[in-house]
């Protein structure tokens, strides 16, 4: 780890973490994944400022943080746009900049999306926890002593900024995603989908919901018609492992996506996001439209590819 910090936070912002990919593997000890909920804007982020994909950087909400760098770096803001400045002034999203010592990043107000994302060149350190630094905020560990960060926090690199000549590294606009009001997530049914009617699944599909301001990490929850289930079954099942996109049906009958901050539930799972469509579940905001559309596997399969295409292909015209 390279010695001094390289971020001094001022203000903490709405909600700001340190996450990488996620840690995996350990759902069987109760423990949730975490990581960045936009990951392909992390990936992109660190690309641009010479990490590999899943070093950690800093996931912020909403209203963005106040952040004095330490040392001269490269920094990227990727996802959601919320207006970053570099001592006052805007500078571009989803492209590599230089900052020197004592500059400040900021952020006004949000034009799109929900999450912004930024990758530090070195990437940010601190003790990694079962193979990841990202921080699990419901059990308080992993990150920067396992919570948000706060005022006066100092974070540490995990190396050296070495590529400052990546300055000016930008991905296409063409490429960017889209971070619309109104919402169209693809979803496979299942696993329980043949626990709910025909018209159950028909006004699923076909409703128009809200994201819920009571959602937070763990999971979105929509505002909505109710979806009923089956009649001649229990409300709830025996506890499962879940994933990320899951989407329950409890006891009300309104919709619960799940994120990465859990990894059982009791209630059966009318439908699962498309792996491609996770990250959009990042920048969903409150009050945001949401419809679902049914897809097939072949083609969650295929527009997943199309996503990890454009990844291999800015990463190729990098080392070009």
């Amino acid at each position: 780890m390279a010695a001094g910090p390289i971020l001094e936070i001022l203000t903490p912002g709405a909600l700001t973490s340190v996450q990488d990919l996620g840690r995996y593997g350990h759902g069987r000890y109760g423990v949730a994944p975490s990581g960045a909920l936009d990951t392909f804007a992390l990936r992109i982020a660190n690309l641009l400022v010479g990490n590999r994909e899943d070093q950690a950087g800093l996931e912020i909400m909403l209203l963005g943080p106040g952040i004095r760098i330490s040392a001269d770096t490269l920094l990227a803001v990727t996802g959601g746009n919320l207006s970053p400045h570099r001592n006052r002034q805007p500078i571009a999203m989803w492209q590599a900049h230089r900052f020197n010592k004592d500059d400040v990043l900021t952020f006004k107000s949000p034009v799109n999306g929900f999450r912004a994302y930024i990758g530090v060149g070195g990437g940010i350190g601190g003790p990694s926890v079962m193979g990841s630094r990202s921080t699990n905020l419901p059990s308080a560990f992993g990150g920067f002593e396992g919570r948000p960060v706060k005022k006066g926090d100092l974070l540490l690199p995990e190396r050296s900024c070495d590529n400052l000549s990546a300055v000016g590294r930008r991905f296409s606009s063409e490429e960017n995603p889209h971070y619309p009001n109104e919402w169209k997530i693809r979803v496979i049914w299942g696993p329980q989908d043949d626990q709910f009617p025909a018209e159950s699944r028909n006004l699923f599909i076909n409703a128009s919901y809200k994201m819920s301001p009571k959602s937070d990490r763990t999971g979105i929850r929509l505002q909505g018609p109710v979806i009923e289930r089956r009649t001649d079954i229990a409300e709830s099942i025996i506890s499962e492992g879940v994933i990320a996109g899951s989407i329950q049906i409890p006891g009300d009958g309104k919709p619960i996506i799940i994120l990465g901050e859990t990894v059982t539930g009791g209630y059966r799972k009318i439908a699962t996001v498309i792996a491609a469509d996770l990250p959009l579940l990042a920048q969903i905001k409150p009050g945001d439209d949401l419809q679902f559309e049914a897809v097939s596997e072949k083609s969650a399969y295929r527009v997943l590819h199309d996503m990890e295409d454009r990844i291999r292909r800015f990463k190729e015209g990098l080392s070009a």
